[in-house]
């Protein structure tokens, strides 16, 4: 049986959570910005529909990508360098998250971005821990991703291309953004083949939250995130064998 949370209740341990793949640990409490930060500190992150209960999740085994195992296909590493998009961080969150509830998606029939979701991660966002990396064409918002960032790891949220690469494109300064800032993870939650092509891995459920204590030093957000136009240096590995 899993927990119900009231509103002021602590989250059980992930140990607690359901012996399935999804792992669904609790229903109930709340969307505050401060139990969001607990839950991810924990390993924990929201997951419903609308007419649902908020779900909370701690999956096991857990998808990581370990940026020092990060790499690209020939072909996007020289999309890339042809620089076809504008990629800019932070200069329009409040689209990307609703772009991401919108698009539709083959393995699932609805949206888990309710407007409580989204309201949740724009309150988020103007408290510095939620961010968006945005890729732009002529000036037209075509694809991008959200997430949160914490001590030396980005819990990546979502993502959504409406042209061709246009998501993998922020992926890939979304990396080079988080080396020049000594960050080592992006926890990409559930396992697909998408994330697997960039060196995205299964970790176990234990391992994964043992490496949360050694990377989050500090609830306080990133003090040096940029905003605006990025334009690293994209340090690109291309993929084994090509």
């Amino acid at each position: 049986m899993i927990a119900w949370l009231r509103q002021n209740d602590p989250f059980p341990p992930i140990e607690q959570a359901l012996s399935d793949p999804n792992g669904l640990l609790a229903a109930g409490g709340d969307l505050t910005p401060e139990r969001l930060i607990d839950a991810y500190c924990r390993g924990i992150f929201p997951w419903s529909s609308d007419g649902q209960p908020i779900l909370w999740w701690s999956p096991d085994p857990r998808m990581v990508l370990y940026l020092d195992e990060f790499h690209v296909s020939r072909s996007l590493e020289k999309r890339v360098r042809r620089a076809g998009y504008e990629v800019r961080v932070d200069t329009d969150f409040a689209a990307v998250i609703a772009a991401c509830a919108l698009v539709p998606r083959s393995t699932q029939a609805g949206t888990w971005i309710t407007r409580e979701m989204e309201h949740a991660y724009a309150v988020l966002h103007k408290r510095r821990y939620a961010h968006s990396v945005e890729s732009y064409r002529d000036g037209v918002l075509v694809g991008g991703l959200y997430g949160i960032a914490l001590g030396r790891i980005f819990f990546g949220e979502s993502m959504f291309a409406l042209a061709t690469d246009a998501s993998k494109v922020a992926l890939v300064h979304l990396v080079a953004l988080l080396r020049a800032r000594d960050m080592l993870v992006v926890d990409c939650q559930q396992e697909t083949r998408h994330l697997a092509s960039f060196g995205a891995r299964p970790v176990a459920r234990a391992s994964f939250a043992a490496h949360l204590q050694e990377l989050i030093h500090s609830r306080e957000p990133p003090v040096d995130w940029p905003v605006g136009t990025l334009a690293p240096q994209v340090r690109i590995e291309p993929s084994p064998g090509e």
